[in-house]
């Protein structure tokens, strides 16, 4: 006889105020598979892994798991049985170490100093880099990622669910994970897939159940399909192209020189002689491993860090080194943080309410809000975006992580900035909107914005970028033109490896 499936799901329904997330959903993880689940932002894959977790009730539907009924109640009943997930958002207490909170996943027959061995043999096996007596709020974004996907894998789940797991990784760490979750699914671990990167779901998952609106709308084998295939199982259609374009860069807007500045954080990373250019019409990328010193280079640029060196950071010609973000947005720098919910928005408060973090032309004269004029310009940016939210009133907590993206960079774009900073524009974004996003940064660009973009995501990089550096250790590559750079030649300079042919470097910084 075979065996039961690992997972079986039965018109799961589950009803949140003004919205169906999950509508009678079924699905079916046959054991030692790696199965994708496919859907816009907004879908309902979130809400139903976090149901399959035990982080969220369903109000109807059953759930089998090796072929017995289970009503999980809550992660610790779902990691007693065999069931592991790592979120896109994570889910790490900031003033404890990897280590304390991994610790609390586990077993506690399992001394500190024991977890604290089995992650940095994990992390040396899989090429994750952690360091388990660190404080959690001392490390990136994607350096919080590594830890949730090493506290999974010390539980030895039969269940592995991967929300996003990818999205900052180097391609070469992104091959290596790949072996590593191919090995866990030939020795039985069954595991479900949640990524918008197409051709990760090609090459690495058997099956795939695909959402839309909170339904289940198909099944197939992505091994069978194409992308342009899977896009429009997804969203319905392909994704418009990026239409190519002159490149005729102005004038500098950004000028960053001899920029070197001690991390306030004793974890975090030095800058080291920073070099860099920006000029109006153009897009210039920062690719890199997380924790390589961008969140450094963002704080000093945005001025939430203003220590830098007097004239090392110029904008329009004027010294800022020493400004705070105020000031400088008045100058006409505008910034997007790779944190949505904290930083980039503030969770509890409406999406019309978010807009006075950065846009101030519905503050009176007198110091009154006008009300009307935040709701209407909120109004505006979700229609122009294809924001999925209920209205301009609506929590920015209640978004999904893509949606909240769209409207945040639609904040700021429409701000109609000199100098726009982007981190991470379209981490965990699908396709669709991934490419509204880029197609919004190049129009910003065409109208002679001097946009920097700073991405792990090299696809990304490579299709809106003008001129690419990588920052490793804290120091920045040299610049190179998106036409001669490969993904092989970036991938190993996000190890420091770069060495700038002759004359490439001279050359590139007298045309930037």
């Amino acid at each position: 006889m075979s065996p039961p499936p690992r997972l079986q799901l039965t018109q799961i329904t589950k009803r949140y105020p003004g919205v169906v997330a999950n509508d009678s959903v079924s699905l079916t993880v046959a054991p030692g598979t790696v199965h994708a689940v496919l859907g816009e932002n907004g879908a309902g894959k979130s809400t139903l892994m976090k149901i399959i977790y035990g982080a969220v009730k369903p109000d109807e539907g059953t759930l089998l798991f090796n072929g017995q009924p289970v009503q999980i109640r809550n992660p610790q009943e779902a990691r007693a049985l065999g069931i592991s997930m790592v979120f896109q958002h994570f889910s790490l207490f900031d003033t404890l170490t990897v280590a304390e909170n991994v610790w609390l996943g586990l077993d506690k027959s399992l001394g500190l100093p024991a977890v604290s061995e089995r992650i940095r043999q994990k992390a040396q096996a899989y090429g994750l880099d952690v360091d388990p007596d660190r404080p959690v709020h001392s490390l990136s974004v994607g350096e919080m990622q590594r830890v949730e996907i090493i506290r999974a894998l010390l539980t030895s789940p039969q269940l592995l669910i991967l929300d996003e797991p990818t999205s900052v990784l180097t391609p070469q760490a992104v091959d290596k994970l790949f072996v590593v979750l191919r090995q866990l699914a030939a020795e039985g671990c069954s595991i479900l897939y949640i990524s918008h990167k197409l051709h990760e779901i090609r090459a690495l998952c058997q099956a795939c159940t695909v959402m839309r609106g909170g339904r289940v709308t198909g099944e197939c084998d992505p091994r069978q399909e194409s992308n342009a295939s899977l896009s429009r199982l997804m969203i319905g259609a392909e994704p418009s192209a990026l239409q190519a374009r002159a490149y005729a860069p102005g004038a500098p807007v950004l000028a960053v020189q001899g920029l070197s500045l001690p991390s306030a954080d004793p974890f975090g990373t030095a800058l080291q002689g920073i070099a860099l250019q920006v000029r109006a019409g153009e897009v210039v990328g920062i690719a890199g491993v997380s924790g390589n010193g961008q969140a450094e280079l963002l704080s000093a640029l945005s001025g939430e860090q203003p220590r830098a060196p007097a004239g090392s950071v110029r904008l329009g010609g004027q010294d800022v080194s020493r400004l705070g973000p105020g000031r400088r947005r008045k100058l006409g720098l505008h910034f997007v943080p790779e944190e949505r919910l904290g930083r980039g928005a503030v969770p509890t408060l409406s999406l019309a309410q978010n807009l006075l973090l950065s846009r101030r032309d519905a503050i009176g004269p007198l110091g009154w809000l006008r009300l009307g004029v935040l709701k209407a310009q909120a109004r505006d940016i979700i229609a122009r975006y294809q924001v999925k939210a209920n209205g301009p009133d609506a929590a920015a907590k209640s978004l999904s992580g893509g949606n909240l993206q769209k409207f945040i960079v639609g904040r700021e774009i429409e701000a109609k900035p000199t100098l726009l900073i982007v981190s991470q524009p379209t981490w965990g974004v699908d396709v669709g909107a991934a490419a509204q996003i880029r197609g919004e940064i190049l129009a910003l660009r065409d109208a002679g914005c001097a946009v920097l973009v700073v991405s792990e995501e090299l696809d990304e990089l490579f299709e809106i970028s003008d001129r690419l550096h990588v920052i490793a250790k804290g120091r920045l590559s040299p610049p190179v033109w998106r036409a001669q750079a490969t993904v092989e030649q970036i991938g190993e300079w996000m190890s420091g490896l770069w060495q700038a042919p002759a004359g490439q470097e001279e050359g590139a910084h007298a045309q930037a």
